[in-house]
């Protein structure tokens, strides 16, 4: 991958990581209106957990911070089915996995970047109806 291309990949994994690591009520509004799938959210915070520890060697991670990523993808896994099913602004408030997953990207973030409260991505809007 080409500097570039690792700088998005960090990016975007710190960003995602910022977003799991918010206190919940800062998690819903910046859902605001969006109906977020938690099967979607779950996926895609899997794959930047396992793409961006593919390339740990690329960002000289710390032992700690690599063990961290891999404590957050592991927990991610354990969301079950039954539990992906739905929005994610319901499951925030409902389902307990997401307090220890919280946890662990709060102390990712803090190890790797020296505090876990990062600004959050940019939340995308879906595209408008025009019909």
């Amino acid at each position: 991958m080409n500097d570039l291309g690792e700088t998005h990949l960090r990016t975007w994994t710190l960003r995602m990581m910022a977003l799991l690591a918010a206190d919940p009520l800062d998690q819903l509004a910046w859902l605001g209106e969006r109906e977020l799938e938690t099967k979607d959210l779950v996926k895609e915070a899997e794959l930047l957990c396992r793409v961006f520890e593919a390339h740990a060697e690329h960002e000289a991670l710390e032992a700690e911070d690599l063990r961290n990523l891999r404590a957050i993808g592991r927990h991610l896994g354990k969301v079950d089915a039954t539990c992906r099913v739905g929005l994610w602004g319901n499951a925030l408030t409902t389902d307990p996995a997401w307090d220890d997953i919280r946890s662990l990207t709060r102390r990712f973030l803090h190890t790797m970047l020296g505090n876990w409260r990062q600004p959050l991505p940019s939340p995308v809007h879906p595209p408008e109806d025009n019909h």
